[in-house]
């Protein structure tokens, strides 16, 4: 009985460190997105065809975020997106080779660039954008509240004894 009241004040206490860190749920905190991978659209993929280089492979697409050692006829391109308040994004493309050329693709479901950037726009606009510039009246108010202090010149500094001349005479 004692560990089962011990347990449930645990999970109140994290509740409690939760609701003080945003101010009962009224701010929160701000978290950056996080990219990582390649973004590889829809008319990236449309360039491939079998049996292209490899080198022509890595211009369309760019550098494979695994290409391993073991599986050297196989790279994959993966791609993470993190953004506060939405589902992350989670996008695969592998590209097969057989010897230097290309033999196929398997890939998710991939947005045009159009759908990328404005998927992304669309997304960031949807959150309200903070006034950044304090009117006449709010700086005057400021200024009533917030009293400049008087700053008094400092002295000249005394020297502490005889310099030689700077230029030679």
């Amino acid at each position: 009985m004692a560990a089962a009241l011990a347990l449930s004040g645990c999970a109140s206490f994290q509740n409690a460190g939760t609701q003080m860190s945003t101010l009962g749920g009224l701010l929160t905190p701000h978290r950056m997105d996080i990219q990582q991978g390649n973004v590889v659209v829809r008319e990236q993929l449309q360039a491939l065809q079998p049996g292209m280089p490899r080198a022509q492979v890595q211009a369309i697409l760019g550098t494979p975020l695994v290409a391993s050692a073991f599986h050297a006829a196989r790279w994959d391109y993966v791609f993470t997106f993190n953004r506060q308040g939405q589902e992350p994004q989670l996008r695969r493309v592998t590209v097969f080779f057989e010897g230097n050329a290309l033999q196929r693709v398997e890939a998710d479901e991939l947005p045009t660039e159009q759908e990328f950037v404005a998927a992304l726009q669309a997304e960031r606009a949807a959150g309200r954008t903070p006034v950044l510039q304090a009117s006449e009246e709010q700086l005057r108010a400021f200024r009533e509240r917030h009293p400049a202090p008087a700053i008094q010149p400092a002295p000249a500094p005394v020297p502490a004894g005889p310099f030689p001349p700077l230029e030679a005479r």
